[in-house]
């Protein structure tokens, strides 16, 4: 595993980053990680040189319980070996007006329940999980520069928005001595649409990191998905209503089919190939997500740090879409 610069801040992580948004998640009343198997990921997250971690204040069921659970687990290790991300925006509490969103009055209580269930004093990495059109963009950063400032808070990053929104943001914080984003997680990766291309054009000029979720497309470029037939027991797309919306069309079984055609060459595995191209981004720091049902497809998706994409193979998955 090789470790880069957060964005271009100062702190290292690894090529890859391990998400946990499948702790303790119930998907049509099935549990798909639960807290052994949330444990024994993690280790071997930590085994294979992976020290960058993404959870959520809503993550799993209720709200926190994936904050709680690498909490235990951090508690048997050194906390400064390991750079944690989390976020804030979705409602946790549902009966209280303020529980939601990005004032001030809710990010003040999210971080302190969100430091208390990880079991540590700061955060590396704190994200807007979603712009926030009910609250001054003002009160938001101000209240995140002063996270920042008080050493809560080491980085700001931002979740998916508009690109015009992102570019509205960094100029705010310039115009208002705010503390700016320095990472950004959209959903992207090998298969994505041309509404994604904007917003990494940001990134790509103002030299922020982007590490973004569904790098896999839920999924669907690990080859497992036939053109024809019922989706595999148990996948995202039996399990979710939504898969085929969000991540299936003529334009993903192209780079699919591409993206097999490499992993034949490489000896190699499409996950590994798709990860791969999303690691040798040329024009930005780019860190995938990754999350994972079991030991074994953890393993297989950290086999990406090993291998290497020609310029051709990248180019090949690049024009298939």
């Amino acid at each position: 595993m090789e470790y880069r610069n957060l964005g271009s801040t100062g702190t290292k992580v690894s090529e890859l980053c391990f998400g946990t948004w499948r702790f303790a998640k119930e998907s049509n009343g099935t549990v798909e990680t639960d807290r052994s198997t949330a444990h024994d990921l993690l280790d071997a997250a930590w085994e294979h040189g992976i020290n960058f971690i993404d959870t959520a204040n809503v993550y799993g069921d209720p709200n926190g319980t994936s904050e709680e659970w690498i909490g235990d687990w951090l508690a048997g290790h050194d906390r400064e070996d390991f750079v944690i991300a989390s976020k804030v925006y979705f409602p946790f509490d549902r009966e209280n007006p303020n529980g939601r969103g990005l004032s001030r009055k809710h990010i003040r209580k999210q971080i302190r329940g969100t430091l208390d269930r990880l079991g540590t004093d700061y955060i590396d990495l704190y994200y807007i999980h979603r712009w926030d059109e009910t609250t001054p963009v003002e009160e938001t950063l101000s209240t995140l520069t002063d996270l920042v400032r008080e050493g809560t808070v080491n980085y700001l990053g931002a979740s998916s928005m508009a690109a015009w929104r992102l570019t509205k943001a960094l100029w705010k914080s310039d115009a208002n001595d705010f503390e700016r984003f320095e990472v950004t997680q959209p959903m992207y990766h090998a298969a994505a649409g041309e509404e994604v291309r904007d917003y990494l054009d940001v990134c790509a000029d103002q030299n922020l990191g982007v590490c973004p979720y569904s790098p896999l497309a839920g999924g669907f470029l690990t080859g497992k998905y036939e053109r024809e037939g019922d989706s595999p027991e148990g996948s995202r797309a039996d399990l979710t209503d939504s898969f085929e919306e969000y991540y299936v069309s003529e334009e993903g079984w192209q780079v699919l089919d591409e993206i097999r055609s490499v992993a034949d060459e490489l000896d190699a595995t499409p996950a590994q190939v798709a990860l791969r191209w999303l690691i040798q981004q040329p024009d930005f720091a780019c860190t995938p997500i990754v999350g994972a049902r079991t030991v074994e497809q953890l393993e297989e998706n950290v086999g990406a740090a090993e291998i290497e994409l020609s310029g051709d193979q990248f180019d090949r998955i690049a024009d298939a879409n």
